[in-house]
C-alpha cells in the first residue's frame, strides 16, 4: 500500500474530514489555513484564508457547498467551499475548539475553550438557508464541564449532544434545554485521563473515544455502555471507525516535548488498525515522523488519510487484500 503525501500545511495537522461524497478530504493545521484537497490523488484544490490562529476543526454540510472552521483565533468561519469565500464569522471570548453540523446542516454546536476567567462552553448555533440572514445569537450556550472540551458532536436525529474533554468523562447533553442527560462520570471503566478526540459509527449507534490513557473505548451512543476497550503502548491523539469492515483505526505517539531524546524509530509513528469486536491489534500503518493527530475513514471504507505533528497528510488507498484480512 503506497501512501500519497500531500504537503500543503507549514505546522502540525490538527483535523481530517471527508465530505459526504468522499471525493474530497479536508484538512486543518496550526498554519492557519484548512486546505481541501482530492482524495483520490492527493492533489490540492484550494485553501481556505481568513483565519488568524491554529485552526483546530472543520465540518462539511451535507451537500459539500459549506465548510465549517473553528479556530484558537476566537472565531468560527462558515466559508463557501467552491469559491472559498468566507460567507459569516462568529466571533466568540475564547478559542474555538469543536464545530459539527447537525443532520440537515440546519444546526451546529461549537465547543470553546477556557480562557482568562471564562469556562468552557458548548453552543448551539442556527445555521440560515440565506447568509444575509445569519443571526449571532446562541440558540444555546451549556457550561459545566471542567478542562477543555475537545470534542461535541451531534448524536441520533439530533436528539442529543455528546461532548468529551480533559475531565476524562463523556457527557451527553439535551440540545434543546441544556440540561446534562447521562455522563461517564460514576463509570468504574471510563477513561482515566483527557479524552483527546471521539468517532461516531456512520449510523451513530455506537462511538470510539480515544484517550491519554493509551487506550481508546468504543461505547453505546443511546445508553453510554462500555461495550470494547483498545489498549495501546502511546496515548491515544486521534480516532476513526471503517464504515465498511469491523476495524478501529488509533492514532497516536508520545508528544514531541514529552520525548527525552530522539527515537530510533523515525518514521514509525504509526496508525494501528484494530479488530473492533476482537479487540485484537490486525497491523499498522507507519510512515509519519511525529505523533498522529488526526485520522479519517473515507466514507466508502476503501481508503483512509492520517495527519501527523510533521505536517504531513498521508492517504492510503487500500490493496484488496485488506478486505479479506482473516484474524
Amino acid at each position: 500500500m503506497r501512501p500519497i503525501l500531500m504537503k500543503g500545511h507549514e505546522r502540525p495537522l490538527t483535523f481530517l474530514k471527508y465530505n459526504r461524497d468522499g471525493d474530497l478530504l479536508f484538512s486543518c493545521a496550526k498554519d492557519h489555513n484548512p486546505t481541501v484537497w482530492f482524495a483520490d490523488n492527493g492533489e490540492r484544490l484550494g485553501t481556505y484564508r481568513g483565519h488568524n490562529g491554529a485552526v483546530w476543526s472543520c465540518d462539511i454540510s451535507w451537500d459539500s457547498s459549506r465548510l465549517i472552521t473553528g479556530s484558537a483565533d476566537q472565531t468560527v468561519k462558515l466559508w463557501d467551499v467552491k469559491k472559498g469565500e468566507e460567507l459569516h464569522t462568529f466571533k466568540f471570548d475564547s478559542p474555538a475548539r469543536s464545530v459539527d453540523f447537525s443532520i440537515g446542516d440546519k444546526l451546529v454546536v461549537i465547543t470553546t475553550d477556557p480562557f482568562m476567567e471564562k469556562t468552557s462552553a458548548i453552543h448551539v448555533y442556527r445555521i440560515a438557508e440565506d447568509d444575509d440572514e445569519q443571526s449571532d445569537e446562541a440558540v444555546l450556550v451549556m457550561r459545566g464541564p471542567n478542562g477543555r472540551i475537545n470534542r461535541a458532536v451531534w448524536g441520533p436525529l439530533n436528539k442529543t449532544i455528546i461532548s468529551c474533554g480533559e475531565d476524562a468523562i463523556i457527557r451527553v447533553w439535551d440540545p434543546t434545554t441544556g440540561e446534562e442527560i447521562m455522563s461517564t462520570k460514576d463509570h468504574e471503566n471510563g477513561h482515566k485521563k483527557p479524552i483527546t478526540s471521539l468517532c461516531l459509527s456512520a449510523d451513530k449507534s455506537h462511538f470510539l473515544t480515544g484517550s491519554l490513557d493509551k487506550s481508546a473505548k468504543l461505547w453505546d451512543t443511546r445508553t453510554l455502555t462500555l461495550i470494547k476497550t483498545y489498549g495501546t503502548e502511546q496515548p491515544v491523539n486521534a480516532v476513526t471507525m471503517s464504515p465498511l469492515l469491523d476495524h478501529v483505526v488509533l492514532g497516536g505517539g508520545q508528544e514531541a516535548s514529552h520525548v527525552t531524546t530522539t527515537d530510533h524509530r523515525a518514521g514509525k509513528f504509526e496508525a494501528k488498525f484494530y479488530d473492533k469486536i476482537l479487540t485484537a491489534e490486525i497491523g499498522g500503518v507507519k510512515g509519519h515522523f511525529g505523533p498522529i493527530n488526526a485520522l479519517a475513514f473515507n466514507p466508502d471504507g476503501k481508503s483512509f488519510a492520517s495527519g501527523g505533528e510533521d505536517g504531513y497528510v498521508r492517504l492510503h488507498h487500500f490493496d484488496p487484500d485488506y478486505f479479506h484480512i482473516k484474524l
